[in-house]
């Protein structure tokens, strides 16, 4: 008897001390930095708890799960939106959010994720139905900021606050693509054949510039060259015209140098008509005098001004 009292005794005794210990556990209780957590007391919310050790009373308050303070990242699955223009395209959203009132997280909704995608698929097909599609692939930003501040208004009173709101991506239909993609083509060779264009012209009007400087500078060459050649031959005359008033040369020189130059009359192809002008016999009276004949004028008038036919050799 005395052994089955003592066996009774220690059993007592050992499940005396799990008690304690599964009291003291469910008493004890540690928060990690940035979790949060929502005490019942029997039942109903009594306090939240920050990061770090807190003490429960066992079997009376009840810890919720933990909530997650940090922001939170949440891609949701492509949804079909249609345009304004009747264009069915699906569209994939990632939403940023904070929890940042864990008692209105746990109570004012019971799945605030779910809440949030829901809202946000309404209001992407809300913002994106007044919208054709090339203002709806343009305004991205337009539609994010609309998006943000619709969630951020709706779900501030679930102790949520909503970060941002992006567009991942924006997928019309194949045969729309297929048609951008056409249009995309044609402007570029558009652009291209415009850009080949403007090349042609301002080569055109870069030579033709160039052929008219050329033009330009060489027509000035050509006259400042005349103008030179005329100095250089005004000067060689105006030299040999004051060469030869200093020189006063007599009358006998004078005819020998013209009867020298008649020659030159006659030089050339196509000359076949030449006059021998008066001034010959003039010419040749003095060489006359000078080699001691006769003064007399031929007879006949034979050097008056008279055409002479050159025989073509």
């Amino acid at each position: 008897m005395e052994n089955a009292g003592g066996t009774a005794l220690a059993i007592v005794l050992v499940v005396l001390i799990v008690f304690v210990i599964i009291v003291l556990v469910r008493s004890v209780r540690i928060i990690p930095q940035a979790r949060a957590g929502v005490v019942e007391r029997l039942g109903k919310y009594q306090r939240t708890l920050n990061p770090g050790l807190t003490i429960l009373i066992p079997f009376v308050d009840r810890l919720l799960p933990l909530l997650d303070l940090r922001e939170q990242v949440v891609s949701f699955p492509p949804q079909p939106v249609i345009t304004e223009d009747n264009l069915v395209v699906s569209i994939d959203t990632v939403v940023y959010f904070q929890v940042t009132d864990p008692r209105a997280a746990t109570y004012e909704i019971a799945n605030y994720i779910q809440a949030v995608e829901q809202l946000t698929t309404t209001t992407l097909r809300n913002v994106v139905g007044g919208l054709n599609l090339e203002e709806a692939l343009t305004s991205r930003d337009q539609i994010n900021g609309q998006l943000r501040g619709v969630l951020d208004e709706a779900t501030g009173r679930w102790g949520i606050r909503v970060s941002r709101v992006e567009l991942k991506a924006i997928d019309p239909p194949h045969s729309i693509q297929d048609s951008m993609e056409k249009q995309m083509r044609a402007e570029r060779d558009r652009r291209a054949a415009i850009l080949t264009a403007e090349g042609t012209k301002q080569s055109a009007i870069l030579t033709a510039e160039g052929q008219r400087q050329a033009s330009i500078l060489a027509a000035e060459g050509e006259a400042k060259a005349a103008i030179l050649r005329a100095d250089g031959e005004s000067q060689a005359i105006q030299k040999v015209f004051d060469a030869i008033h200093k020189g006063n040369p007599d009358q006998k020189l004078l005819a020998y140098q013209y009867l020298q130059t008649l020659p030159k009359l006659a030089e050339g192809s196509a000359n076949k008509l030449w006059i021998i002008p008066s001034e010959v016999g003039e010419a040749l009276k003095g060489i006359g005098n000078a080699l001691g004949g006769t003064s007399a004028e031929p007879a006949g008038g034979l050097f008056d001004e008279a055409p002479i036919e050159r025989t073509q050799p």
